[in-house]
């Protein structure tokens, strides 16, 4: 049976291990109301925005730790796989060429 839902549990997010093509990691749900800050996703490079579930996720394998933590759309993470790594761009960047 999975631990009751406290104030605390809802602020910081439930989190869990995933095994993924490049390691484990620890990915940690965020749900909308806890959600209070602006972060870029590593994913697309879009804002995600205050209200907002998400997820936050860094790697366990000794290869980083809590500081390492990014925060992604939960899109973004699940297809993380299938996708090239995001570029970020100024706003006068040309979007193709």
């Amino acid at each position: 049976m999975p631990p009751p839902l406290t104030d605390e549990r809802v602020r910081k997010g439930i989190e869990g291990v995933q095994q993924w093509q490049d390691g484990e990691w620890m990915v940690r749900s965020i749900f909308g109301g806890a959600a209070v800050k602006t972060y870029r996703c590593p994913g697309c490079m879009q804002e995600i925005r205050p209200g907002v579930a998400h997820v936050v996720a860094w790697p366990i394998d000794g290869r980083g730790d809590e500081t390492d933590r990014r925060h992604w759309h939960t899109g973004c993470w699940k297809a993380r796989d299938r996708r090239g790594p995001g570029v970020e761009r100024s706003r006068n960047a040309p979007r193709y060429g």
